[in-house]
């Protein structure tokens, strides 16, 4: 199974950027998309932006659409996430995932993820 680290995450103030960077041990023969979540406290898993290796297309969610962007160097082995405009809305644990099925952009669900690293924390604050 591939391994998935993430970093990047810190402490920015509201209005600021971050960038998040998933290292994977091997990609991708046996997966198919890779997605970032994250997880506030108390609450669920919410899945933020996904990309298909199957046509290269990506898809995000609404609370995240024009202000997040995800991408990949295959060269490396690593899924970005770049995050713009952060507000403490968007404060939690994120998360890179894999999945074995072509899900995405139309749906970005963590029952069909079955790879994750253990994520890294995001604090929005001033």
């Amino acid at each position: 199974q591939v391994q998935l680290v993430e970093s990047g995450g810190g402490l920015v103030q509201p209005g600021g950027s971050l960038r998040l960077s998933c290292a994977a041990s091997r990609f991708t023969l046996y997966y198919r998309d890779i997605a970032w979540f994250r997880q506030a406290p108390g609450k669920e898993h919410e899945g933020l932006a996904c990309f298909s290796n199957r046509d290269y297309s990506t898809g995000y969610a609404d609370s995240v659409k024009g202000r997040f962007t995800i991408s990949t160097d295959n060269a490396k082995n690593t899924v970005y996430l770049q995050m713009n405009n952060l507000t403490p809305e968007d404060t939690a644990v994120y998360y890179c995932a894999a999945s074995i099925y072509y899900k995405c952009p139309e749906k970005i669900s963590v029952t069909d993820y079955d790879a994750w690293g253990r994520g890294t924390q995001v604090t929005v604050s001033s």
